[in-house]
């Protein structure tokens, strides 16, 4: 079965499969073709997943406002 591209997972989908990959290349047992293509799984997986945490946090932001129409913005446009 084909790999989920991460922004399709849930966060919890990737954050365990992003723990999985960790526990794998911690082993040390993966060649070197392997552990690359892992290590990127795993940035896909951590970009993926801050930008649904940062994506949580304006939802957030917007309910305490009681401003359920605001229209969702970068993080980092914010600052």
């Amino acid at each position: 079965m084909a790999q989920k591209k991460p922004e399709n997972l849930s966060f919890e989908e990737a954050i365990n499969e992003l723990g999985q990959i960790v526990t794998d290349m911690e082993q040390g047992e993966l060649s070197l073709e392997q552990s690359l293509k892992q290590f990127e799984r795993g940035i896909g997986l951590a970009n993926a997943s801050a930008q649904k945490l940062d994506n949580a946090q304006q939802r957030v932001s917007m309910l305490m406002s009681n401003d359920l129409n605001a229209e969702l913005t970068p993080m980092d446009d914010q600052e």
